[in-house]
């Protein structure tokens, strides 16, 4: 992969880690109820999980979106006290939650099932991309998660308030984003 090609698939992926979905709510939720260094474990899992994605994505596998809209729209709300502390978990289990939530997070599959490929050179090897396009986006969402998780507390008063409203319009986006993608010609 030639470093003009990367600096482009980096800044799309930069995006992709930025806008908001199921990890980086998942990051803010765990920041605010574990603290930072605990949240650590659903972070490495959730890059875990986009790690795969991507192995999967660059051989050929897509799935769907609005079902994760539907999902987004129905949860509850955060809805916690700044400081609450939820009932204690383990590392694995928060590892496991972080790469479940990648592994069905539709933002990333269709990021990678549809963008990901015109990032590929069918000339060079396979295997070197997936490393270096796994690699890049896997530090890239380590840093955006970790900065979403560090400044949890501040926000949790807020998404208390206004958690399920949040969480009606992202799944909103995600149902509308999932029905317009078949409306493409």
């Amino acid at each position: 992969m030639d470093v003009h090609t990367w600096l482009i698939y980096f800044l799309a992926a930069t995006g992709l880690s930025l806008s908001p979905g199921p990890n980086g709510l998942l990051a803010l939720t765990h920041g605010a109820m574990h603290g930072r260094r605990k949240t650590l474990y659903t972070i490495v899992g959730g890059a875990t999980g986009f790690v795969i994605i991507v192995g999967l994505s660059m051989f050929g596998i897509g799935l769907y979106l609005v079902w994760l809209g539907i999902q987004v729209w129905r949860s509850p709300p955060i809805g916690m006290q700044a400081g609450a502390k939820g009932p204690p978990r383990t590392g694995m289990s928060l590892f496991r939650q972080g790469a479940l939530s990648a592994l069905t997070n539709p933002k990333g599959i269709l990021f990678f099932a549809a963008f990901l490929p015109q990032f590929i050179d069918p000339a060079r090897s396979l295997w070197i991309q997936f490393v270096v396009m796994a690699g890049t986006f896997a530090v890239i969402e380590i840093a955006t998660e970790l900065f979403i998780a560090s400044m949890a507390h501040r926000i949790s008063p807020w998404l208390g308030r206004v958690g399920r409203r949040f969480n009606q319009v992202c799944g909103g986006v995600f149902m509308a984003v999932g029905a317009a993608l078949p409306l493409r010609g």
